[in-house]
């Protein structure tokens, strides 16, 4: 099945549920001006919702109820913007520190109509003490000893870090320990990131402090 015609399938329309017509005004915006702007690969714009949009979409389901949330380099807002979309119970923050990315974020949530959502530019570390919010979100930014020390320190208490990996997260546990250690944070969990029947499930994985 080609990207557009999974893009427009009753599985993938009862998956995103209401936030479907938003999610698919984010496709068509990545689709029109996402190479252009330097935002995604020229390979990637045929495969926008797999590799994209319902990747992004995994996160979803280990979000809390409510409360805040901070995607750390949003980048192309994926999946930050997805999340905003999918969950307007919770309030996003976009933080990324590129101005070009910023703009394209602050356009994308305004043409969406995500009143949910502020973009806050500069990098993560920049923002610790400033804020704290119920999970941090992240996707294809660092190795997991990095991502800690970036994401942890805007976590409140028993709040959760919560990112897209690859399948070989399990390698980059160990070298995070001595940072995991640092916060108190219990040991990664490792989740399945099902969206919708033939798309290859993502790996999640989850950091909780006590």
């Amino acid at each position: 099945m080609d990207d557009a015609t999974l893009g427009g399938s009753p599985e993938v329309k009862a998956f995103f549920g209401e936030a479907y017509p938003t999610v698919a005004a984010f496709h068509s915006l990545l689709l029109a001006e996402g190479e252009l702007r330097g935002l995604i690969g020229p390979r990637e714009v045929d495969r926008l919702w797999e590799r994209h949009l319902l990747n992004s979409a995994a996160l979803a389901q280990y979000l809390p109820p409510t409360g805040q949330i901070a995607d750390v380099g949003s980048g192309a807002g994926l999946p930050g913007v997805v999340l905003a979309a999918m969950r307007p119970d919770l309030q996003v923050r976009l933080i990324e520190p590129m101005e070009r990315r910023c703009i394209w974020l602050m356009e994308a949530i305004e043409h969406l109509g995500l009143r949910n959502t502020e973009v806050l530019r500069g990098r993560a570390e920049e923002y610790h003490g400033a804020f704290e919010v119920d999970a941090v979100t992240a996707r294809a930014v660092a190795n997991l000893a990095k991502l800690s020390r970036l994401c942890l320190p805007l976590l409140r208490p028993g709040g959760e870090l919560v990112v897209l990996k690859g399948r070989n997260v399990v390698e980059e546990i160990p070298e995070a320990r001595k940072v995991l250690r640092k916060f108190k944070a219990r040991d990664p969990k490792i989740l399945p990131g099902a969206t919708v029947p033939g798309v290859e499930e993502t790996t999640v994985l989850r950091v909780s402090l006590p």
